[in-house]
């Protein structure tokens, strides 16, 4: 069954939002709805949605917070083809942009948070709490005439996607106690993936690390790459370059017997992969 995808006077009508403005952008402040859905089984849209608001979520658990962050408030920012679901208890408050994708594209491309499918919130300061609230009472300010600027809005967007960048590099490091246990948990779950069988069902991916770390694929690699400098992509083949040499080195297995237990379906692949890295074949390596 193919999957429904909403645009925003779709999602507008499914969330009972009222007073439409335009196809291609529209504002919400959840205080002057009377009638909001507050429980969805899963949709998917197609715009960017950046919502701030406080902790309604029915099952919301607050990870640990710090001394001069604020627990009245949290930002989520999702982008085209990600799927939403919520339990909500009323009453509802807040503001959500909603905007179509090609406003977007060129500012929202370096902004890799937009991807977060998991809803990953940014916990906020308290400082930083006044300064998104500020931009998006602005931008609903600007909504609200009867004949609104729709580049001032977008300019507004713009500056709020900016201060969220800075602001999850800060909660990267302001928690970096909590994010090195997710390293080190990468780190133990890359070894188990090739030490638990000898040929591995094949490569495994950045989605599948993330899975075990109950994150988005792109939050996490935000994560890895933040901490480490490295892409967790680039952590995986320097893991498999490494048990490559070590077999090669140390064992007498044939050059198709290490690609599959490596998980490459075929050994001229490996070949390829492992000459790419090291500028030298199995075989030369071996022989060396």
């Amino acid at each position: 069954m193919s999957i429904k995808i909403l645009n925003i006077p779709e999602f507008c009508n499914y969330l009972n939002v009222d007073n439409l403005k335009s196809d291609d952008l529209h504002i919400v402040d959840f205080e002057t709805q009377n009638d909001i859905r507050l429980k969805s089984e899963p949709v998917t849209i197609d715009f960017y949605l950046l919502a701030i608001k406080p902790p309604i979520e029915v099952n919301f658990t607050s990870r640990q917070l710090l001394e001069d962050q604020s627990d009245s408030s949290y930002l989520y920012a999702d982008c085209p083809q990600n799927t939403l679901e919520w339990e909500i208890a009323p009453p509802f408050s807040g503001l959500c942009i909603m905007i179509n994708a090609k406003y977007l594209e060129k500012y929202a491309k370096d902004y890799s948070f937009v991807h977060y499918n998991n809803h990953e919130a940014l916990f906020l300061t308290k400082e930083e709490e006044s300064i998104l609230w500020d931009l998006f009472r602005k931008a609903h300010h600007e909504f609200q005439k009867e004949h609104y600027s729709r580049t001032v809005v977008i300019s507004y967007v713009n500056l709020i996607l900016t201060y969220v960048k800075d602001f999850y590099d800060r909660q990267f490091d302001t928690r970096s106690e909590i994010y090195h246990k997710v390293i080190d948990e990468f780190y133990k779950n890359l070894d188990n993936y090739f030490r638990e069988n000898d040929n591995v069902a094949g490569l495994p991916s950045v989605a599948y690390f993330a899975q075990k770390s109950n994150l988005s694929p792109n939050y996490f690699g935000d994560l890895i790459k933040h901490f480490t400098g490295k892409s967790p992509l680039d952590h995986i083949h320097d893991y498999v370059v490494k048990e490559a040499k070590d077999k090669l080195k140390n064992t007498n297995l044939s050059v198709s017997e290490i690609s599959y237990s490596l998980g490459f379906d075929y050994p001229n692949y490996f070949a390829r992969f492992f000459r790419k890295k090291t500028g030298l074949s199995p075989k030369v390596f071996r022989n060396q």
